[in-house]
Protein backbone atom coordinates (compact mmCIF):
# COMPACT_ATOMS: atom_id res chain seq x y z
CA UNK A 1 0.00 0.00 0.00
CA UNK A 2 1.26 3.48 -0.82
CA UNK A 3 1.89 5.58 2.24
CA UNK A 4 -0.31 8.68 2.23
CA UNK A 5 0.50 11.77 4.21
CA UNK A 6 -2.26 12.99 6.48
CA UNK A 7 -3.42 16.58 6.13
CA UNK A 8 -5.51 18.59 8.54
CA UNK A 9 -8.03 21.36 8.11
CA UNK A 10 -6.45 24.80 7.72
CA UNK A 11 -7.79 26.33 10.94
CA UNK A 12 -9.91 25.31 13.94
CA UNK A 13 -11.74 27.74 16.21
CA UNK A 14 -11.22 25.91 19.50
CA UNK A 15 -14.07 27.76 21.21
CA UNK A 16 -16.49 26.40 18.59
CA UNK A 17 -14.97 22.91 18.77
CA UNK A 18 -15.52 22.62 22.53
CA UNK A 19 -18.55 20.78 23.86
CA UNK A 20 -19.94 17.28 23.48
CA UNK A 21 -19.24 15.06 20.49
CA UNK A 22 -20.73 11.61 19.85
CA UNK A 23 -18.49 8.94 18.43
CA UNK A 24 -20.09 7.66 15.22
CA UNK A 25 -17.28 5.32 14.18
CA UNK A 26 -13.66 4.48 15.01
CA UNK A 27 -10.83 2.21 14.15
CA UNK A 28 -10.26 -0.51 16.77
CA UNK A 29 -8.06 0.46 19.71
CA UNK A 30 -7.10 -1.25 22.93
CA UNK A 31 -8.64 1.31 25.32
CA UNK A 32 -12.09 1.24 23.67
CA UNK A 33 -13.67 -2.23 23.65
CA UNK A 34 -15.33 -3.15 20.36
CA UNK A 35 -18.67 -3.72 22.13
CA UNK A 36 -18.73 -0.36 23.96
CA UNK A 37 -21.77 1.82 23.27
CA UNK A 38 -22.86 5.42 23.74
CA UNK A 39 -19.33 6.83 23.46
CA UNK A 40 -18.97 10.58 23.88
CA UNK A 41 -16.13 13.04 24.20
CA UNK A 42 -16.70 16.37 25.91
CA UNK A 43 -14.10 19.09 25.46
CA UNK A 44 -13.75 22.12 27.69
CA UNK A 45 -11.08 24.73 28.24
CA UNK A 46 -8.73 24.47 31.23
CA UNK A 47 -7.50 27.60 32.99
CA UNK A 48 -4.05 27.20 31.36
CA UNK A 49 -5.55 27.21 27.85
CA UNK A 50 -5.25 23.45 27.35
CA UNK A 51 -8.31 21.36 26.55
CA UNK A 52 -9.90 19.01 29.07
CA UNK A 53 -10.97 15.78 27.36
CA UNK A 54 -13.72 13.83 29.14
CA UNK A 55 -14.50 10.53 27.40
CA UNK A 56 -17.44 8.39 28.51
CA UNK A 57 -18.88 5.08 27.31
CA UNK A 58 -21.09 2.22 28.37
CA UNK A 59 -19.43 -1.17 28.58
CA UNK A 60 -21.04 -4.26 30.10
CA UNK A 61 -23.79 -2.03 31.46
CA UNK A 62 -21.36 0.19 33.37
CA UNK A 63 -20.23 3.74 32.68
CA UNK A 64 -16.50 3.96 32.02
CA UNK A 65 -14.77 7.30 31.74
CA UNK A 66 -11.35 8.78 31.26
CA UNK A 67 -10.12 12.34 31.58
CA UNK A 68 -7.23 13.68 29.60
CA UNK A 69 -5.55 16.89 28.60
CA UNK A 70 -4.94 18.09 25.04
CA UNK A 71 -2.58 20.83 23.93
CA UNK A 72 -2.36 22.43 20.52
CA UNK A 73 0.78 21.78 18.50
CA UNK A 74 0.61 24.89 16.32
CA UNK A 75 -1.43 28.04 15.72
CA UNK A 76 -3.88 26.30 13.36
CA UNK A 77 -5.38 24.43 16.36
CA UNK A 78 -5.93 21.50 13.98
CA UNK A 79 -3.17 19.37 15.51
CA UNK A 80 -3.34 18.46 19.18
CA UNK A 81 -1.50 16.10 21.47
CA UNK A 82 -3.55 14.26 24.09
CA UNK A 83 -2.51 12.46 27.25
CA UNK A 84 -4.69 10.35 29.49
CA UNK A 85 -1.96 9.63 32.02
CA UNK A 86 -2.52 10.82 35.59
CA UNK A 87 -1.72 14.52 35.86
CA UNK A 88 1.57 14.01 37.68
CA UNK A 89 2.90 11.73 34.91
CA UNK A 90 1.94 13.75 31.83
CA UNK A 91 5.44 15.23 31.55
CA UNK A 92 6.88 11.84 30.52
CA UNK A 93 8.01 11.94 26.87
CA UNK A 94 6.27 9.81 24.22
CA UNK A 95 3.06 9.43 26.24
CA UNK A 96 0.92 11.76 24.15
CA UNK A 97 -1.24 10.72 21.25
CA UNK A 98 -1.77 12.71 18.09
CA UNK A 99 -5.28 14.12 17.60
CA UNK A 100 -5.42 15.72 14.15
CA UNK A 101 -8.63 17.25 12.83
CA UNK A 102 -8.75 16.06 9.22
CA UNK A 103 -12.17 17.29 8.12
CA UNK A 104 -14.65 19.59 9.84
CA UNK A 105 -17.89 20.96 8.50
CA UNK A 106 -18.41 24.75 8.65
CA UNK A 107 -21.11 24.40 11.34
CA UNK A 108 -18.72 22.40 13.58
CA UNK A 109 -21.26 19.58 13.72
CA UNK A 110 -19.24 16.75 12.09
CA UNK A 111 -15.52 16.07 12.48
CA UNK A 112 -13.06 13.48 11.22
CA UNK A 113 -10.09 13.03 13.53
CA UNK A 114 -7.06 10.82 13.01
CA UNK A 115 -3.39 10.32 13.67
CA UNK A 116 -0.57 10.83 11.15
CA UNK A 117 0.49 7.19 11.50
CA UNK A 118 -2.99 6.04 10.34
CA UNK A 119 -3.52 3.97 13.53
CA UNK A 120 -6.33 6.06 14.98
CA UNK A 121 -9.45 7.42 13.33
CA UNK A 122 -12.70 8.77 14.72
CA UNK A 123 -15.82 10.10 13.06
CA UNK A 124 -17.56 12.45 15.47
CA UNK A 125 -20.84 14.35 15.38
CA UNK A 126 -22.79 16.66 17.66
CA UNK A 127 -25.72 14.23 17.59
CA UNK A 128 -25.65 10.46 18.22
CA UNK A 129 -26.75 9.61 14.69
CA UNK A 130 -25.37 10.77 11.36
CA UNK A 131 -27.04 10.43 7.97
CA UNK A 132 -25.50 7.87 5.64
CA UNK A 133 -24.49 10.36 2.92
CA UNK A 134 -22.49 12.50 5.37
CA UNK A 135 -20.96 9.43 6.98
CA UNK A 136 -19.88 8.11 3.58
CA UNK A 137 -18.44 11.48 2.55
CA UNK A 138 -16.26 11.69 5.69
CA UNK A 139 -15.14 8.06 5.44
CA UNK A 140 -14.22 8.57 1.78
CA UNK A 141 -12.06 11.49 2.91
CA UNK A 142 -10.35 9.17 5.41
CA UNK A 143 -9.70 6.58 2.70
CA UNK A 144 -8.28 9.26 0.40
CA UNK A 145 -5.78 10.07 3.16
CA UNK A 146 -4.69 6.44 3.37
CA UNK A 147 -6.78 5.13 6.27
CA UNK A 148 -7.87 1.49 6.01
CA UNK A 149 -11.49 1.60 7.15
CA UNK A 150 -12.18 -2.11 6.57
CA UNK A 151 -12.11 -2.75 10.34
CA UNK A 152 -14.09 0.38 11.26
CA UNK A 153 -16.40 -0.01 14.26
CA UNK A 154 -19.72 1.83 13.99
CA UNK A 155 -20.56 2.94 17.52
CA UNK A 156 -24.11 2.11 18.68
CA UNK A 157 -25.99 4.81 20.56
CA UNK A 158 -28.77 3.29 22.60
CA UNK A 159 -30.08 6.47 24.21
CA UNK A 160 -28.92 5.33 27.63
CA UNK A 161 -27.24 8.05 29.64
CA UNK A 162 -23.57 8.02 30.51
CA UNK A 163 -23.91 11.16 32.65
Amino acid sequence: MTQHSVTTVQQVDLARYLGRWYEIARLPMRHEPADATDITATYSLNEDGSVRVHNRMLHNGEVDESIGRATTVDTTNSKLEVSFLPEGLRWIPFTKGDYWILKLDPAYSVALVGSPDHKYLWLLARHPHLDEATRNQYLAHAQAQGFDISTLIHTPHTGRSTA
